[in-house]
């Protein structure tokens, strides 16, 4: 499971592949904002249906 730094470091790569498995998830949805990690999982948490885990874990 990728932590907050590996995911700042290759956000753009990790965006690709979660629109690619979510074609209705759009830039807002994907918004990394330093300090606010939080809130983004909260948006995917609450579009995707899934858990944090579950949503980091199709990120592996």
């Amino acid at each position: 499971m990728p932590n907050s730094n590996e995911i700042k470091g290759t956000w753009n790569e990790l965006k690709g592949k979660l629109k690619q498995k979510f074609a209705d998830l759009t830039e807002d949805d994907l918004l990394y904002e330093e300090g606010k990690e939080d809130v983004m999982w909260g948006k995917l948490q609450q579009k995707l249906g899934k858990t944090e885990k579950e949503i980091k874990s199709l990120l592996d």
